[in-house]
């Protein structure tokens, strides 16, 4: 059923956007989990250059903030859809809201744990004993997850010293952590734009050792859009759900292709990092959704499962949510309209560039 629904959604997207009664553009907001920068590029770029609106959709994006919580605002109405890790929705889910993953845009992991090379800290085993950083708020899931498959105990101070560390790389830059807690595309930037003050010189990769969460089987997924399934069960909102789709994989596929416009509507949208930071940030986040093997936004069900398991082992959700906890049919359906306009929709000949920071990314 769900398959002749996505057949007729193709037919009606290709024909005509969507539109209220009046036929004036649908008023719809994305909410964003953090604040304007490139980790969001093809939401602003669908945004300022039309194609929401060809879409017949009116967009609002609301940024984020350490107090604001995407699957709050979306469970309440105040907007139609959300930014956030899965993790955070499932744990979100089990808390009473019925929120569900309509396209997994970022098919991999971004999570770090980054070190100065003196520490030693090679492996996850090397934590025991040190004094380790994460953010919280529920960015700690693969960390913790990480940790108990190798016997340490994050919630024991005699295994591990675990430090709550800002939204930056400051104390391991002043030496108050032995690892810090990185987003590929932000926080280990911020070390590689930030002076050693050994030589003078911007530290360097090699100055560095990196533990990626996606090569120690700890890895979830992370940025999808969802909408309150209450919402989406309502007359026409497939179909504007499909829309919003088609737009804004329209807008990534346009960033894959042209970067450096991209990183200009992000500076354009009042991002408070420089233009060097934020072209490395795209090039970071590209990585994270390209090549996607079954069409942008298109779950990959067995990366869906690990998310799950290790929530589960993690003590995130106590129990599997089912299937009924994200739907492929709404991505699928924008997917095949964008393959049909002649889009590459699996970015398999992408390949990411080399990016020089500046210091401060300025």
């Amino acid at each position: 059923m769900r398959k002749i629904l996505a057949i007729c959604m193709v037919l009606t997207l290709l024909l005509a956007g969507v539109s209220s009664a009046d036929g004036h553009l649908i008023p719809v907001k994305l909410q964003l989990q953090w604040v304007a920068q490139s980790q969001f590029a093809g939401y602003f770029a669908a945004h300022d250059l039309g194609f929401y609106e060809e879409a017949g959709l009116d967009v609002t994006i609301l940024e984020g903030a350490v107090e604001i919580v995407p699957q709050q605002v979306v469970a309440s109405g105040g907007a139609e859809f959300g930014i956030a890790w899965v993790p955070k929705v499932l744990e979100s889910n089990e808390q009473g809201v019925n929120l569900v993953n309509i396209a997994q845009v970022f098919q991999r992991s971004g999570t770090l744990e980054v070190s100065f090379v003196d520490t030693g800290i090679e492996s996850v085993e090397d934590f025991a004993g040190m004094r380790i950083g994460t953010w919280g708020f529920g960015n700690e899931h693969e960390l913790y997850a990480a940790m108990r498959a190798v016997d340490i105990d994050p919630a024991n101070s005699d295994d591990v010293t675990i430090i709550l560390q800002p939204f930056d790389m400051s104390l391991l830059l002043n030496g108050e952590l032995d690892a810090a807690q990185a987003m590929t595309y932000n926080e280990y930037a911020q070390v590689l734009e930030a002076v050693n003050p050994d030589t003078g010189e911007l530290y360097q990769p090699e100055d560095l050792n990196v533990i990626n969460f996606n090569d120690v089987g700890a890895a979830m997924l992370q940025d999808h859009v969802f909408v309150n399934a209450d919402w989406l069960a309502e007359e026409g909102n497939e179909e504007i759900a499909v829309a919003f789709l088609k737009a804004s994989f329209r807008g990534w596929i346009h960033c894959r292709e042209n970067p450096d416009a991209c990183v200009e509507v992000v500076l354009d949208n009042g991002s408070t990092l420089g233009e060097s930071h934020q072209t490395w940030q795209l090039n970071e986040i590209s990585k994270l959704i390209w090549p996607s093997p079954a069409g942008i936004g298109v779950m990959d069900e067995d990366l869906w499962q690990q998310t799950v398991d290790i929530s589960i082992e993690a003590l995130v959700i106590g129990e599997d949510p089912g299937m009924d906890a994200f739907r492929t049919d709404l991505a699928q359906a924008a997917v095949d309209a964008l393959a049909m306009d002649g889009h590459n929709v699996t970015g398999d000949m992408w390949e990411p560039v080399e990016v020089e920071l500046r210091p401060g990314g300025e």
